[in-house]
């Protein structure tokens, strides 16, 4: 009897015994990718707010530079262990980049007929923002541009963003729309590089869109130009398919058409989608 008593004890202190060893054993079970899965397989470690925590790469158009800068840094910090590495530019440059192969998560473009060119490589896109063209002027606008037609002056160095590129094209767009002739002294891969002439005095005038002159409003001067004259730029953002984080991209694509991620393009100047 004693020794039936012995047996039975040893052979439950041997199974919590086991039991306990299992518990963490399970609990570091994981993914390739080393970090911790909840029972809904996203990634827990450093995650917040059910985004899987992951290194992003987001191309993006040029005019974005400054307020995803700002965009990039609340949400690192509202999604700990997330990363987010943007590359800028004109979005066809970007495109090509897309059908080259180029690895990244995310992409965000200026216009929709770009998305439109990579559309079997991209998830749904969603509008995530809208811009309107100024004309930038030197500080204190010291040729007196007062609207599109006086673009059309000779004497004035005038530079346009590429046809090529959505802002390029929406220039083009309201221009003809005016019928006015304008000969850029040089025409730009980016509208970033626009705003760069006339900042350094290069040019006296440029095309480019609201928010790129409020960046730079203590080097240029931005004259409105009015709603029926102008074009409605629209910003797309769309996962990519190749994404090797596809549900942390899911997830920054999402924020940025929410409350916080509104708010700071608004703040920047960009106007509601």
């Amino acid at each position: 009897m004693a020794l039936t008593l012995t047996l039975t004890r040893r052979r439950a202190t041997a199974a919590a015994l086991t039991a306990a060893l299992l518990v963490p054993l399970a609990a570091c079970s994981s993914g390739d990718d080393g970090g911790k899965k909840d029972t809904g397989g996203a990634t827990t470690s450093g995650a917040a707010n059910g985004a899987p925590a992951a290194d992003l790469t987001v191309l993006a158009a040029a005019s974005l530079t400054d307020v995803f800068k700002t965009a990039g840094a609340a949400y690192e910090k509202a999604h700990p262990g997330t990363k987010l590495t943007f590359s800028f530019a004109g979005s066809q440059e970007l495109v090509a980049q897309v059908s080259q192969g180029s690895p990244a998560d995310v992409l965000v473009t200026a216009d929709t007929k770009s998305m439109d060119k990579v559309k079997a490589d991209t998830g749904t896109p969603a509008i995530i923002a809208t811009n309107r063209l100024v004309i930038a002027t030197g500080e204190g606008n010291p040729h007196k541009v007062d609207d599109l037609k006086d673009l059309a002056d000779t004497k004035l160095k005038v530079v346009l963003a590429a046809p090529e590129v959505p802002a390029g094209k929406y220039s083009k767009q309201i221009l003809d729309r005016q019928h006015v002739t304008v000969k850029p002294v040089s025409q730009e891969p980016n509208v970033r590089a626009v705003l760069s002439k006339v900042e350094l005095g290069e040019a006296d005038a440029g095309l480019v869109y609201k928010t790129d002159a409020a960046s730079a409003a203590d080097k240029v001067d931005a004259v409105e130009i009015p709603d029926d004259q102008n074009a409605l730029a629209k910003y797309p953002a769309a996962t990519l398919k190749d994404s090797k984080n596809a549900e942390a991209a899911a997830a920054f694509v999402a924020w940025l058409s929410s409350a916080e991620g509104q708010k700071i393009l608004q703040d920047a100047g960009f106007q509601k989608p």
